[in-house]
């Protein structure tokens, strides 16, 4: 079986022991990140073995008992991978995100002695239950769930959004494909999520050049970059800026100014649509660059911001200019959205009763 195995998994293992590599020869990731992906790649594994076993057994019509619990764990399986993902590239450490998964694997359990949601016919044939259609719907709403949060916490780029795309993709044909080729697409599933998982890592790395590691926005090199490209398509800058994150790092230490800076950074890029792009191009500071923006979008950008800021105990200051006719040089548009942001943040302190050099 292990040298049947070896042979019809060869490619999945080739790419998981890829995947692996580079994740240990890969410094711009942190460290969490880097472990919550050598835990996919292990259930990828696992799930593998799970799955040539079943159908090994199945092939000789063998041990009924063991292919119906098998068959739980395959059911089970699409759900736990995609909120693993999510824990993953999303970083978040609630782990309620895994709270449908586990419900839907209680049920597929249950189902090993009910059929509720699946049974084994004595004809060898898998049977739908009442809930025969749940482990789809929930895994289709945690995909639905991975592409919404993905994009929300990416910049809106053609570069973030196609492999976004891409791993949403590869996740809705493990719910679609079965019902077109059957059980059998089982055999394929995990070095298909593999490939897409590899494919999103590489892409993930080619824009690390360009991204700012602490907050995911884009970094100074690209702002300067992307500016001289085109010039005439900006609309506006937005210029903003941290209150008081000199307090923050006296008080709780730079890690606390880290963490205000990458919750900014979050909520800018919430705010941000369609050809908006937002950068940070110094400690504190950051820029947003509108291509084609009407002067009521760069309005509800910039509420927006206030809002979603409004929600966290930080806060920054805003300013912006308006490219009218087109013509206007991007240094003379930061340069003014720069002045009205200072101005903005005179009249905090101010009304504070802080001088802002001593914050």
């Amino acid at each position: 079986m292990f040298k049947e195995y070896l042979l019809h998994e060869w490619a999945l293992i080739l790419i998981l022991g890829a995947f692996a590599a580079a994740l240990k020869m890969t410094v711009s990731l942190n460290r969490r990140t880097i472990r919550r992906m050598y835990v996919l790649i292990g259930e990828i594994f696992l799930l593998s073995a799970i799955v040539f076993v079943e159908f090994y057994y199945t092939n000789r019509g063998m041990n009924r008992n063991l292919r119906v619990v098998l068959m739980a764990v395959r059911y089970s399986a699409t759900p736990v991978f995609i909120a693993q993902v999510i824990h993953a590239l999303v970083k978040t450490r609630r782990g309620y995100v895994f709270i449908p998964a586990a419900a839907l694997a209680v049920i597929d359990i249950i189902s090993i002695f009910t059929g509720i949601v699946f049974s084994l016919g004595n004809d060898n044939v898998l049977h739908r239950g009442p809930l025969g259609y749940l482990p789809f719907i929930v895994a289709g709403i945690y995909c639905a769930l991975l592409v919404y949060l993905l994009y929300r916490r990416s910049n809106k780029r053609m570069l973030e959004t196609i492999p976004i795309l891409f791993l949403c993709f590869a996740f809705s044909a493990g719910l679609i494909l079965p019902f077109v080729f059957g059980s059998e697409y089982s055999r394929i599933f995990c070095v298909t999520i593999a490939i897409a998982l590899f494919t999103y890592y590489v892409f993930l790395i080619l824009q690390l050049t360009s991204k700012d590691p602490l907050t995911g926005l884009l970094n100074r090199q690209a702002f300067y970059a992307e500016t001289s490209s085109n010039p005439e398509d900006i609309s506006a800058l937005v210029s903003l800026d941290m209150n008081g994150l000199k307090a923050v790092n006296d008080t709780g230490g730079h890690a606390a100014g880290d963490e205000a800076l990458s919750t900014l950074g979050l909520c800018f890029m919430r705010a941000l649509k369609r050809r908006q792009s937002g950068y940070r191009i110094g400690g504190d500071e950051f820029v947003i660059v509108c291509r084609h923006t009407s002067r009521n979008e760069v309005s509800e950008l910039i509420q927006r911001i206030r809002d979603y800021t409004g929600e966290t105990p930080y806060s920054c200051s805003i300013g912006y200019s308006y490219n009218e006719d087109g013509k206007r040089k991007t240094e003379d548009l930061l340069r003014e959205s720069d002045a009205m942001m200072y101005a903005e943040k005179a009249k905090y302190y101010e009304s504070a009763g802080r001088d802002r050099r001593k914050n």
